[in-house]
C-alpha cells in the first residue's frame, strides 16, 4: 500500500516520468515489500509524522528515482540518500553525483548549470512532442497563436540542447534539421551559432550557450493563453515541454488582452527573449540639473542690434530665457547633488555664456525649417576611420583609425598649438592679460595633430566637455587620456582585457565611461586609476555607451540585442529595452532627457520613453547598420547616419507627441506603433559613397555629418 501512496503522489505532482520508472523498479525488485520495507526509516529520517508518512516515503523514492527531482527538493532528501542503506543502494543516481544532484568537477558553474539537461525522455520522441505543439498553436484562435508562438524558439533551443548533452547526436541532427527553418528570421545568427554545437563537449566553453541556459527565456503571455497551453500539455502529458518550459523559460503573465502579432514583434528578438515588466518598473530621474545661474555680459555687437525691431526686443526673450531655466526645479530631475559633480570653473563659465549667445542666434528647426547639413568626408582614409567625434563648440573633430593613431583637426582658422617648453613658460610674465596666448608655441601651430599610443584599431573617441582632454579606446584593452595642450597621452586606463568598443565623456566632465567585449560597461573618474563602477548584466559585448544629460544615468548598447540604462549612483540596471533584431550601434537621448534613441544593425531606429520604460516609437527607411544619431539642439528633429550612406531626418516632436502612456499601457507593454514611420521622415540626404560614422548639430543647428569615402 505504501507503494500505490507512493504512486498517487506522484501522479498528483505530475511526475508522469517518474511514476513510470518507479514502476519499473518495482517489478524488477520483484514485490512491494521492497519499498515498503523503506517506509519507517524514511519516514523516522524526514521526521514526518504518521500521518505524513507516505508523502516521506514518497520523497525518498523520488530521491532514489530522479535526478531532476532530487535537485529540486534538495537538502532534505540528500540526508535520506546518505543514512538509508535502502536508498544508497539504487543505482539510479548517474555516477559523478551527490545526494542533492551536485556535480563534482573541475568547473561548477558550466557543469551545474548543464546538469539540469540530464532530465530526459525518450529521444526519438522529441520531434513528435515539438510538432505537437506546433500544430496545436498553429490551430489555436489568432489572438492566442500570435503569443504562443513565442515558444517556439526557445523550446527549440533548449530540446536541442537536450539532445546534445545526453549525446543523441544523430537525433539532434534532424530535430534541428527539421524545425530550424520555422524559426523567426532574426534568430539566424544565434542559429547559426547552435548549429556548430553538435557534441557534448562543445557545450562546455561556449558563452552564447551558457547565457542561454543561465538566464532564464522571458515571455510576455496573457492569462488566457497561458492556460490555454498549460492545458494542452497536461492533457497530452507532455511533460518533456513542460518541464522546459518551468526550468528554463520566465513566463511573464498578464491580465488582459493578448496582444497582436505586431505588438509582439515589436518587443521580441533580443538574445534572452523580452524584458520582464518588473525590469522597467524603478523611479528614473529623467530630468535636468538646474544650470547655475550667473549673469548674461552683453557685448558690444548684440547692442547694436543686428536687427529691425532695435535691440530691448533682442535682450529680452534672452534674458528670460536663461533665467526661467534655472529658476525653475525640473520635477523628474534627480537632487543637483545625488552624486558629485565637479565645480564650474571660470572659463566653463565664459563658455557657458559663449554657448548662450550662440544659442540666442540658433535656429529654430522643424518640419518647415530643416538644418542644413556639412559632410566632412575622410578621404584617402586607408588607415582605416573607425570613430569620429567632434567638440560642442565645433571647433575641433577627432578621427580614431584603424592603424592605432588618433587624429585631431582643427575645423576653424585658428591652428592647433601646444604649450611651450617648461624652460621657455618660466619666462613669461603670469600678470599679463594675455598670459593665455603666450603659453602656446607658435612653431608647433598646424592643422593637424597625430596621437601615437595605441597599438590596437581606436574604436572610441571623446572629447571632454572643456576641450581640454580627449579620451580614445582600443582594441589593446585601454582607455588613453590624452591632453589637448600638450598633445600627449597623460594616462592608460586599464580594467578592460578585452577590446573596447566605446568610450564617452560625461556632460559635466571628470567622469567617463567606457564599454567593451567583456561585455560590462566600466565608470572612470579621470583622477582615479580604477573604475568606479562596474555595470554588468548584458550576454553580449557592450557596444555603445552614452550618458544621460543630467549624467546620473548611463544608456548602454550591446550585442545581446538589448539596451541597458544604469544608475550611476549605485551601479543598478534601471531599464532594459527589447525590440531590436541585431547589435546596437548607437544611442541618443533627447535634450530634456526624457527619450532614447537607439539604432542597430537591423535598420531601425526605435525611441523609447525612459520614465515609463516603455517603446513609443520605430523609424523605419534606413537599408543598413545605422552608427550615429542626435538630437538637435532643442530636440525638434533626429538625425540618423548610417552604412547605407545616408543622412535622415525625422520629425522628433510628432514622434513624441500624443503618446499613449496610461497605466494599462505601462503595465501590459501593449504599444500601438503607428503603422507608417514614412509620414515622421522630413528628409533622406545621400553621399556619394561615404558611409555616415557621426553626427553633430553646432550650438546654432547647423547639422555637421562625417564619414569615411569607401571606393568599392
Amino acid at each position: 500500500q505504501t507503494l500505490v501512496a507512493v504512486l498517487q503522489f506522484l501522479r498528483r505532482s505530475n511526475l508522469r516520468e517518474s511514476e513510470e520508472i518507479l514502476r519499473r523498479e518495482a517489478r524488477l525488485l520483484g514485490d512491494d515489500l521492497g519499498a515498503a520495507a523503506l517506509s519507517p526509516t524514511a519516514a523516522g529520517l524526514l521526521g514526518a509524522p504518521g500521518g505524513d508518512a507516505d508523502s516521506a516515503v514518497g520523497e525518498a523514492l523520488l530521491n532514489r528515482v530522479t535526478t531532476a527531482a532530487a535537485i529540486a527538493i534538495g537538502g532534505s532528501v540528500s540526508t535520506v540518500a546518505s543514512s538509508s542503506p535502502g536508498v544508497a543502494a539504487v543505482p539510479s543516481l548517474p555516477p559523478g553525483k551527490v545526494g542533492g544532484g551536485v556535480v563534482v568537477e573541475d568547473q561548477p558553474d558550466v557543469s551545474a548549470v548543464l546538469s539540469a539537461y540530464n532530465q530526459q525522455g525518450d529521444p526519438t520522441l522529441y520531434e513528435e512532442y515539438y510538432s505537437g505543439l506546433k500544430h496545436f498553436i498553429e490551430c489555436s484562435l489568432d489572438c492566442h497563436r500570435a503569443e504562443l508562438s513565442q515558444l517556439f524558439y526557445p523550446l527549440f533551443v533548449h530540446m536541442y540542447l537536450e539532445l546534445v548533452y545526453n549525446q543523441h547526436e544523430s537525433e539532434a541532427k534532424s530535430f534541428f534539421e527539421r524545425f530550424h527553418g520555422d524559426q523567426e528570421c532574426y534568430y539566424q545568427d544565434d542559429l547559426r551559432v547552435l548549429s556548430s554545437l553538435t557534441k557534448k563537449e562543445h557545450m562546455k566553453g561556449n558563452e552564447t550557450m551558457l547565457d542561454f541556459r543561465t538566464s532564464k527565456f522571458v515571455l510576455r503571455i496573457s492569462r488566457d493563453s497561458y492556460q490555454l497551453l498549460k492545458r494542452h500539455l497536461q492533457e497530452k502529458q507532455n511533460n518533456q515541454i513542460w518541464n522546459i518550459v518551468q526550468e528554463h523559460l520566465y513566463i511573464d503573465i498578464f491580465d488582459g488582452m493578448p496582444r497582436s502579432k505586431q505588438q509582439i514583434d515589436a518587443m521580441v528578438g533580443s538574445l534572452a527573449g523580452e524584458a520582464k515588466r518588473e525590469a522597467n518598473k524603478a523611479k528614473v530621474f529623467f530630468g535636468l540639473l538646474k544650470e547655475p545661474e550667473f549673469d548674461v555680459p552683453l557685448d558690444d555687437e548684440d547692442e547694436e542690434g543686428e536687427n529691425e525691431e532695435g535691440k530691448p526686443k533682442k535682450k529680452k526673450p534672452k534674458k528670460d530665457s536663461v533665467g526661467s531655466k534655472s529658476k525653475k526645479q525640473d520635477p523628474n530631475a534627480p537632487p543637483q547633488n545625488r552624486i558629485p559633480l565637479p565645480e564650474l570653473k571660470d572659463s566653463d563659465k565664459l563658455d557657458k555664456v559663449m554657448n548662450m549667445k550662440e544659442a540666442a542666434r540658433r535656429v529654430r528647426l522643424g518640419p518647415e525649417c530643416l538644418p542644413s547639413i556639412c559632410f566632412y568626408t575622410f578621404l584617402n582614409a586607408y588607415q582605416g576611420l573607425t570613430a569620429v567625434d567632434i567638440t560642442d563648440d565645433s571647433s575641433m573633430i577627432v578621427g580614431g583609425f584603424a592603424d592605432s593613431t588618433v587624429r585631431v583637426w582643427s575645423v576653424t582658422p585658428k591652428k592647433l598649438r601646444s604649450v611651450k617648453t617648461a624652460a621657455d613658460l618660466s619666462l613669461i610674465d603670469k600678470e599679463s592679460d594675455d598670459v593665455l596666448e603666450r603659453i602656446m608655441d607658435e612653431k608647433t601651430a598646424s592643422e593637424l595633430k597625430i596621437l601615437y599610443g595605441h597599438s590596437g584599431p581606436v574604436y572610441g573617441t571623446s572629447f571632454s566637455p572643456d576641450r581640454n582632454y580627449l579620451l580614445s579606446c582600443s582594441e589593446d584593452g585601454t582607455v588613453r587620456l590624452w591632453s589637448l595642450q600638450t598633445f600627449t597621452c597623460l594616462v592608460g586606463y586599464k580594467g578592460h582585457n578585452y577590446p573596447v568598443w566605446d568610450t564617452q565623456f560625461s556632460p559635466y566632465g571628470y567622469y567617463f565611461v567606457s564599454g567593451g567585449h567583456d561585455r560590462v560597461a566600466r565608470l572612470w573618474a579621470t583622477d582615479h586609476y580604477q573604475p568606479l563602477r562596474i555595470f554588468a548584466g548584458h550576454l553580449a559585448d557592450v557596444t555603445c555607451t552614452r550618458f544621460h544629460p543630467n549624467s546620473n544615468y548611463i544608456a548602454t548598447g550591446s550585442a545581446d540585442r538589448t539596451v541597458r540604462l544604469w544608475d550611476v549612483l549605485n551601479g543598478n540596471c534601471v531599464r532594459i529595452f527589447t525590440g531590436h533584431k541585431g547589435p546596437i550601434h548607437s544611442l541618443a537621448f533627447s535634450p530634456n532627457g526624457r527619450f532614447l534613441a537607439t539604432g542597430a544593425t537591423d535598420g531601425r531606429v526605435l525611441l523609447w520613453d525612459i520614465g515609463h520604460g516603455l517603446m513609443v516609437g520605430e523609424l523605419k527607411g534606413h537599408t543598413d547598420t545605422i552608427y550615429a544619431l542626435r538630437f538637435s539642439r532643442d530636440g525638434e528633429i533626429l538625425a540618423s547616419g548610417s552604412m547605407d550612406n545616408t543622412v535622415r531626418l525625422w520629425d522628433a516632436v510628432k514622434a513624441f507627441e500624443d503618446l499613449e502612456t496610461d497605466d494599462f499601457t505601462t503595465a501590459t507593454g501593449h504599444i500601438n506603433l503607428p503603422e507608417n514611420s514614412q509620414e515622421l521622415l522630413l528628409g533622406t540626404y545621400m553621399t556619394k559613397s561615404t558611409p555616415v560614422v557621426h553626427l553633430h548639430f553646432t550650438r546654432r543647428n547647423l547639422l555637421l555629418a562625417a564619414g569615411a569615402y569607401s571606393s568599392q
